[in-house]
């Protein structure tokens, strides 16, 4: 543990730097919070009678709203201590209060919309503005002294927005959530700009780029490892049947295809395109984009583990297609921007999967969930074989990011 101050990580000329156990523990969090996600949509979805039409996508678009917030949390954590030493009192002050912010939001998340919204809501500002605020205190150089108070004073104005919401109810909550949480996005697509104070450029933001790539690798299989944990679940709380040994077998086997798939290549070599590009901190930005389309496609994709399991035989509908299809099709498109990112190019396969889920779903309407599972299990093992083949009996593709 260090006390002097929090310099900027080596972002280029320096060796690898770790993700800590602290960090590592922090993810645990995540674990958890995204089952309680899952949790919030499964009941939309059965628990409460399923929702069609309107309703649905209303209610997908809150769920969403609190997955977004839940990643707020996590990118502006990993961002800091991919800037900053990890390793630091005050750097690990700040990752244990947004761990235990990310709990307290994940317990809130199954009834954030109704008697829980203070929580959720508490929670999220005490993790946003307690970051900022510890970095103006403890950091002595003006460049980063001054970007840090950009960000706490957005953070302080939204925190209002986010309070009062909660003690809103129905559509006004979800209009003022939504406000806050996209200005707080445009903010930091803009280099938090603020009157008197100025913006910051991306470009220039001293970031260690290994360590950034390792801690969007290990927030995906955060995302995969609670597919699979939402399988087990789905599978041992219910009666066995054959419908649903094949409805978890399938899950399963979707569960390893969407690691091959992240990981050939672009996944194996994310921190070699980052340290190899002209501004590591603008591949940062973009690929904690597409580390987020991919997560929530991972996460849709469990929804529909559960949907299917425990109703392999029953009759889809379209908000269930949209996640046992959707998600995989999802992923899939992140994966594509994920790949030119790394490479600078797309592989068909990949939008020829996309389409090859997304084209059928009107026709599986009413047929049983499992084919549909089935159909994307397909889908994706035909992408990861033209993955495998593309590579075959080559040498290894170096990265060539396009920024």
């Amino acid at each position: 543990m260090r006390t002097a101050e929090p310099a900027a990580l080596r972002s280029s000329g320096g060796g690898p730097d770790r993700a800590t156990f602290l960090e590592l523990f922090f993810d645990l969090v995540y674990v958890f919070a995204l089952t309680r996600i899952s949790a919030r949509a499964f009941e939309d979805l059965v628990l409460e009678g399923g929702q069609t039409g309107w309703t649905a996508v209303t209610g997908g678009g809150k769920t969403l709203l609190l997955l977004l917030a839940l990643w707020a949390v996590w990118q502006g954590t990993a961002w800091t201590t991919s800037r900053y030493d990890p390793h630091h009192l005050w750097l690990q002050v700040i990752v244990i209060t947004a761990l235990i912010s990310a709990m307290v939001m994940g317990v809130a998340i199954p009834r954030a919309f109704s008697h829980s919204g203070l929580m959720f809501a508490a929670a999220y500002v005490v993790a946003q503005v307690s970051r900022p605020a510890i970095l103006v205190l403890v950091l002595h150089k003006q460049q980063y002294r001054r970007l840090k108070l950009r960000m706490l004073i957005t953070f302080c104005a939204t925190g209002v927005l986010w309070l009062a919401g909660a003690l809103l109810p129905g559509s006004a909550r979800v209009v003022l959530w939504t406000t806050a949480l996209l200005l707080e996005y445009l903010a930091a697509r803009f280099g938090w700009p603020m009157p008197g104070l100025g913006r910051s450029t991306v470009s220039r933001w001293d970031i260690h780029g290994e360590h950034l790539a390792e801690r969007y690798q290990q927030i995906f299989l955060v995302a995969l490892g609670e597919t699979i944990l939402l399988a087990g679940l789905a599978f041992t709380r219910s009666p066995t049947s054959p419908g649903m040994v094949a409805a978890f077998a399938v899950a399963l086997a979707t569960s390893v295809l969407l690691w091959r798939i992240y990981v050939q290549r672009a996944g194996q070599i994310l921190s070699e395109a980052v340290t190899r590009a002209a501004h590591p901190a603008t591949v940062g930005r973009s690929a904690a984009d597409t580390h987020l389309v991919m997560v929530i496609g991972v996460v849709a994709t469990a929804i529909g583990y559960e949907l299917v399991i425990e109703h392999p035989a029953g009759h889809n509908e379209l908000p269930w297609l949209a996640v046992i299809l959707g998600g995989p099709a999802v992923f899939l498109a992140g994966r594509a921007r994920f790949e030119y990112e790394v490479f600078g190019r797309v592989s068909p396969s990949r939008l020829v999967g996309i389409a090859a889920l997304l084209l059928p779903a009107p026709l599986l309407v009413r047929l049983a969930p499992l084919v549909a599972a089935i159909l994307a299990a397909v889908v994706l093992t035909a992408v990861a074989v033209a993955d495998a083949r593309r590579a075959w009996g080559r040498p290894p593709e170096e990265a060539a990011t396009p920024f």
